[in-house]
């Protein structure tokens, strides 16, 4: 019996640090949430922090006065863009250095990622500007592709490494060349690590704000630039700040609600070898 008290004890107090961890974690999105509704008066008032009102005129004005569709359409465009063109580029990548253990360019395509994001602005801004591509959505999707592309390619390679090989071996012994057994057989089978990666991929696009502060412009801004609408100056728009971040924030965290299982079959995939 004396056993089972310092379990009991270990797992109440391993409940209390999650809870309170999930806390934390909740409490800025909660008041972020709650302060989308509020005047700016409201917000302000300290004493009334967790108050709850139906005040849905931050919502209509970045909408109507901020045209935040437009914004959200550019999001689309270019997450979808660079997530569908890191795809194209990525897995064959991925699937190459997966079958031939190319740890050498794994390590180069990582050290790319890991550079900070801020050492490629001024090239592609020099280059972007001569070929007349700033405020396009080209620039934003090409841009955006160094932060998709080579997190598909490292999400995909110990997913490659743990299929059957021997499938495609066997899908060359019927007459496919490399690419025809990778398109036609290994792609097929790698469903939930491609579909983790694309939701992945697609969320830190989402969320990029360095890229589209320095190539978009007013016809291509993206959410995470369309926030500076809200401060100046003198003053910030609390109320409308609060409305937009929500709003940014509500796509990915529903997409990922919805695909946590499809993320969590594909991230634990490829670490059960075949």
């Amino acid at each position: 019996m004396s056993g089972k008290k310092p379990k009991k004890l270990s797992a109440a107090l391993t409940h209390v640090g999650v809870y309170f961890a999930l806390f934390l974690f909740l409490l800025p999105f909660l008041w972020m949430v709650l302060a989308s509704f509020k005047t700016q008066v409201q917000i302000l008032n300290t004493s009334k922090i967790f108050e709850i009102t139906a005040n849905f005129n931050n919502y209509i004005s970045i909408f109507k006065e901020y045209s935040f569709l437009q914004f959200i359409w550019n999001s689309f465009v270019v997450g979808i863009g660079a997530t569908i063109f890191g795809l194209i580029l990525g897995l064959p990548a991925a699937y190459a250095i997966a079958k031939y253990k190319q740890q050498g360019l794994g390590l180069l395509i990582l050290v790319a990622r890991i550079v900070p994001g801020i050492s490629f602005l001024i090239p592609w801004f020099i280059i972007f500007s001569k070929l007349h591509l700033i405020d396009t959505y080209t620039s934003l999707i090409l841009s955006h592709m160094l932060v998709t592309m080579p997190f598909i390619i490292w999400v995909m390679i110990p997913f490659f490494e743990g299929l059957p090989h021997e499938l495609e071996e066997s899908a060359r012994v019927d007459g496919c060349s490399i690419p025809s057994a990778f398109v036609r057989v290994m792609l097929p089978i790698s469903g939930p690590g491609i579909v983790t990666s694309s939701i992945l991929a697609f969320i830190f696009s989402w969320n990029n704000f360095m890229f589209s502060l320095i190539l978009a412009g007013d016809n291509t801004k993206t959410l995470p630039i369309a926030v500076f609408n809200f401060i100046s100056y003198s003053d910030i728009n609390w109320g409308g700040l609060m409305a937009a971040s929500v709003t940014i924030t509500a796509p990915v965290l529903l997409l990922a609600l919805f695909a946590q299982r499809y993320i969590i079959a594909g991230l634990t995939g490829g670490s059960v070898k075949g």
